[in-house]
């Protein structure tokens, strides 16, 4: 996947270590999947709705000139609503990839000093999204270990 992406690195999370040690002797697929619809969601929500960092911070306005550019009902991210309709997850082995393929999704996840493109980042998994996988995790393994 070319543009941005994120590479959910669920081990460095304490409260998912152990389980996931203990979910390696299970089939992950089926739940390395349902992470990815969640994240794919979250993250659709953030550019649709939320116009905030995973951590909860607000995007910056576009800059005076560009917004002059923009056409009505047209908001940050989201023009004709290409970069919201190009979010996919893909199961990778033991992990899950969360992402566009957009070139540009990248300019907007990191930013662009050169162009003076200000960071949006839309990509990432904190607080209450994190807190939704972890649940995800847990009811997992409790449907695993009771079957």
């Amino acid at each position: 996947m070319s543009g941005a992406g994120i590479r959910a690195d669920l081990f460095a999370d304490p409260r998912l270590a152990g389980r996931l040690e203990r979910l390696a002797q299970l089939d992950t697929e089926p739940l390395l999947d349902a992470i990815g619809a969640e994240v794919e969601s979250q993250t659709r929500r953030r550019i649709a709705v939320d116009k905030a960092s995973p951590a909860g911070v607000p995007w910056p306005e576009w800059s005076a000139d560009y917004a002059t550019t923009r056409h009505s009902g047209q908001s940050l991210l989201q023009g004709v609503g290409h970069l919201l309709d190009s979010i996919t997850h893909q199961v990778d082995g033991n992990s899950v990839l969360i992402g566009s393929p957009l070139v540009y999704a990248a300019t907007h996840q990191f930013g662009d000093d050169e162009r003076g493109i200000e960071q949006r980042q839309f990509l990432g998994l904190e607080g209450d999204d994190l807190d939704d996988v972890v649940g995800l995790v847990e009811d997992y393994l409790e449907q695993m270990t009771n079957d």
